[in-house]
C-alpha cells in the first residue's frame, strides 16, 4: 500500500475525530463507505451529530457541500432543478438543484413523501439526473449522506427496499459516553471548530483512493466465505429474502476500503465480519419469531457461518 495514502487517510481520520468526539469506528464506516463509492444512511435521534459528520468530512476533503432539508411538502424539483423561463435570453434556462454537488446531506430523508425521496434513485445509482429528456452528470465523487429519524417518530415516511438497496450502509452514531461529552460541553463550538479546519486530502487525490479500493485484493477463500455469508441469508433461516447480487458486491466494496483504512492491500475476513451488520442490516427483515433485531440477526449468523 502507498504509504502517502496510508498516512493521508490516517490524518483524515484523525482530524474528523476532532469534532466527532468518541465516534472512531462510525467515521471509519462513513469514510469505508465514501471511498467504496457508496452512499451512507445514518439513523438516529436529533441532535447526535449527523449534520456535523456531513460538513466536517466535506471540509476535510475540500468538497462542495450542500445540504436540502427533506420536508413533506418538499418536490423532485426542489433537489433536482428546474428549467425558468428568462425573458432576456427568450429561452428556458435550467438551475440547479442541490443535488449537483459532491457531498448532498439529504436531512430527516424519511420525513418527505416517497415521491420526492425516489428522485434521488438515479443521482445515487448512476450519478447522472434526467430532467426534460436531457441527461445531466453530476459532479466527482458524488456522495450522499442521507439522515433520518426513527421511524415510530410522527410525520416520517419509511423508505422503500428500492431506496434502502442505493444505500451502501446504514449506521448510528448514538449518544456520545460521559467523557466524550463532557469534551463537548466543555470544548470549542462545533460549527466555529469545523471552520477552521482545513482539507487533509484533495477532490483529485480523494478519486485515486477510491481506484485504490478495486486494486484491494480478495482471495478465493475470502470469496468462498463471502458466498456463505450471502447463501446463509437466503437459505430462510435467518432473514426473509436474501441479499441481492449486487448487495454481495457492494459487501465486498465496503470490506475492500476498509482493509484499505487499515493499511493492507487484502481483504481478511475480519473486515468482511467488521462491514457485514452496517452492509446488509438494513437490507433486510429477519425471518419470523427470531426474536432479534436486524443488527443482532446478522452478528448471530456471522457467528454460526464458519470462516473457511
Amino acid at each position: 500500500m502507498n504509504p502517502s495514502l496510508a498516512a493521508r487517510l490516517q490524518q483524515l481520520t484523525d482530524q474528523i475525530s476532532t469534532i466527532i468526539v468518541g465516534k472512531r469506528s462510525q467515521i471509519e464506516d462513513g469514510l469505508a463507505c465514501l471511498l467504496a463509492g457508496g452512499h451512507l444512511l445514518i439513523e438516529d435521534v436529533p441532535g447526535v451529530g449527523k449534520t456535523t459528520l456531513a460538513h466536517t468530512l466535506a471540509v476535510s476533503l475540500g468538497l462542495r457541500f450542500a445540504r436540502s432539508q427533506f420536508t413533506a411538502d418538499l418536490m423532485p424539483s426542489d433537489l433536482i432543478g428546474v428549467s425558468v423561463y428568462e425573458r432576456s435570453k427568450e429561452a428556458f434556462v435550467f438551475h440547479q438543484g442541490p443535488v449537483f454537488t459532491q457531498v448532498l446531506l439529504a436531512d430527516e430523508i424519511n420525513r418527505a413523501g416517497p415521491k420526492t425521496q425516489s428522485a434521488l434513485l438515479e443521482a445515487m445509482e448512476e450519478h447522472q439526473v434526467s430532467v426534460e429528456g436531457e441527461t445531466r452528470r453530476l459532479p466527482e465523487p458524488f456522495f450522499v449522506i442521507a439522515t433520518q429519524n426513527p421511524t415510530d417518530q410522527l410525520g416520517t415516511y419509511p423508505l422503500p427496499e428500492s431506496q434502502l438497496d442505493r444505500f451502501l450502509m446504514c449506521i448510528t452514531l448514538g449518544y456520545p459516553d460521559a467523557k466524550s461529552e463532557r469534551a463537548l460541553l466543555a470544548g470549542q463550538d462545533r460549527r466555529e471548530a469545523i471552520q477552521a479546519l482545513r482539507p487533509v486530502m484533495t477532490p483529485p487525490e480523494l478519486i485515486a483512493a477510491q481506484k485504490a479500493v478495486l486494486a484491494v485484493h480478495a482471495s478465493d477463500a475470502l470469496l468462498d466465505y463471502l458466498q456463505a455469508l450471502i447463501a446463509a441469508t437466503r437459505s430462510g433461516r435467518w432473514f426473509v429474502d436474501g441479499l441481492s447480487p449486487r448487495a454481495g458486491i457492494a459487501v465486498l466494496r465496503a470490506a475492500k476500503a476498509r482493509a484499505l483504512l487499515n493499511q493492507r492491500d487484502y481483504v481478511a475476513p475480519d473486515d468482511l465480519q467488521a462491514v457485514l451488520p452496517q452492509t446488509i442490516a438494513h437490507r433486510l427483515v429477519p425471518s419470523a419469531g427470531a426474536g432479534r433485531g436486524r443488527i443482532e440477526q446478522v452478528r448471530a449468523m456471522i457467528a454460526a457461518v464458519p470462516v473457511p
